[in-house]
């Protein structure tokens, strides 16, 4: 009896031992669950793009620093770009990997198919080489990838770049030689992607060559509203001396080409396609500038009008709650010239007892598509050590947090590092030190507030 007893209470002591040791390695979540995995072969990863080609849903998977063995060759590689079939999220699968260069790095990625200029029924990737390059590669299915054209290299710096697919027009984030910053903006046309057009190079005034005096926040991205909304939005900065800069596209694009023709940037022709500028609080940064005009909204003085704005995502630079913690920023750019802060969101570290957890605390990016299942009314934030954060921001005075999801950390650091979704619905978060590609889904109170009806 002794025995039997003794028997019971070790094997109940162990089976309770096995249900806090897995408790301890699930998922944080609450109208969010998760729909697909994988592990993106160890690799860090930073930018996911999803992209529908021919039916089939592809993510592509722009990666930090490293190397892994890629099973599908047998060769260990160094960190590039990989392309993941989530056709089925549930059973993602591994199509290539395309390698970077020495020491690995390919962070940013943009896909476009269906280009004016490009041969019909193919798809093409723009992602930058480490810091010193930008190309092209043909990624149409099956492949295997080829490059295209490199578009340019010798360069100081990239990052987050935009690509618009119905134009070709292209803003790439990189540091040209001469420049004062590592991070401008170099305008291509890739239109026809083998054949890439420079248009122009362009900064904020002080970058250019040959100015004085102090040098304005590096670029960090920008994203273009394209023709009919005939605006670009640029992001300086990241956790400090942030800048919102609102400019004109077709000024943009036409006023390097007008007479006198202007072959060295001047204050002046920097200023010219200016419509507005937002200079943050100077402990914040503009990683993520993400338009949202014609919001129907109430004022704060009970007026029912459209207004436009600018969610402002900051980066979360240092582990802890000791400095300025990054927040996301909703600014209201109805009167481009006098930009006002809306209002602004911030984590509830205390929550989840955040600022004691390893690893970066605070914002760092939002997804940046324009899905209506999402646009204007649910907004993702990717919060490092927080995993991923969705808003409601239909009340874009009064944003609020209505579903989260802080991915099994295998007793590991969790560093969610990028968002986006798909015309789906689907939510992809990567993480920054190797935690793979998790694939999810809203359910409860937070799915109500999307538009799957679209």
């Amino acid at each position: 009896m002794r025995l039997s007893l003794l028997h019971n209470g070790l094997l109940a002591a162990c089976l309770i031992g096995v249900f806090a040791a897995d408790a301890a390695q699930l998922p944080e979540a609450r109208d969010m669950t998760q729909a697909g995995f994988h592990d993106l072969q160890g690799r860090g990863a930073y930018q996911p793009v999803i992209h529908e080609q021919n039916g089939r849903w592809v993510a592509y998977i722009g990666h930090h620093q490293g190397s892994a063995l890629n099973p599908l060759t047998g060769v260990r590689e160094d960190n590039g770009t990989s392309l993941i079939d989530v056709t089925d999220p549930a059973q993602p699968k591994f199509l290539h990997h395309i390698p970077g260069g020495p020491g690995g790095e390919a962070q940013m990625v943009r896909v476009c198919s269906g280009l004016p200029h490009a041969a019909r029924g193919r798809s093409y990737l723009l992602r930058t080489l480490g810091h010193s390059a930008h190309e092209v590669w043909d990624v149409t299915l099956p492949g295997p990838p080829q490059r295209v054209a490199v578009v340019a290299d010798g360069l100081r710096g990239t990052h987050k770049n935009w690509w618009e697919c119905d134009t070709g027009i292209a803003y790439l984030v990189s540091g040209v030689p001469g420049w004062r910053t590592s991070r401008m903006t170099q305008i291509f046309d890739l239109s026809d992607p083998a054949k890439p057009l420079h248009v122009r190079d362009y900064g904020l005034p002080g970058q250019e060559p040959g100015a004085s005096g102090s040098v304005p926040t590096g670029l960090h991205g920008p994203i273009s509203t394209g023709p009919a909304g005939n605006r670009v939005y640029f992001g300086h900065g990241t956790s400090s001396g942030g800048i919102l800069q609102i400019v004109d596209r077709e000024k943009l694009l036409k006023g390097a080409k007008t007479p006198p023709q202007i072959t060295t940037p001047t204050r002046a022709s920097l200023l010219q396609p200016q419509a507005g500028r937002f200079d943050l609080d100077a402990d914040y940064g503009a990683h993520t500038v993400f338009p949202l005009p014609g919001m129907a909204v109430t004022t704060p003085e009970g007026l029912r009008m459209k207004k436009d704005f600018v969610a402002v995502t900051n980066e979360a630079l240092s582990d802890g709650c000791g400095s300025a913690q990054q927040k996301v920023w909703f600014i209201d750019v109805t009167e481009e010239a006098k930009p006002r802060v809306a209002s602004s969101w911030a984590l509830d570290a205390k929550s989840g007892d955040y600022c004691n957890r390893a690893g970066r605390i605070g914002a760092h990016s939002s997804n940046e598509s324009f899905t209506p299942i999402y646009y204007r009314r649910i907004l993702f934030i990717a919060h490092f050590n927080a995993g991923v954060r969705a808003l409601d921001i239909r009340d874009p005075y009064k944003p609020r947090e209505i579903a989260y999801f802080v991915p099994d950390s295998g007793g590991r650091t969790v560093t969610t590092n990028n968002v986006e979704v798909d015309d789906r619905g689907y939510i992809y978060i990567v993480d920054r030190h190797g935690l793979g590609l998790h694939i999810l889904r809203l359910t409860g109170a937070a799915r109500q507030v999307a538009n799957f009806s679209n």
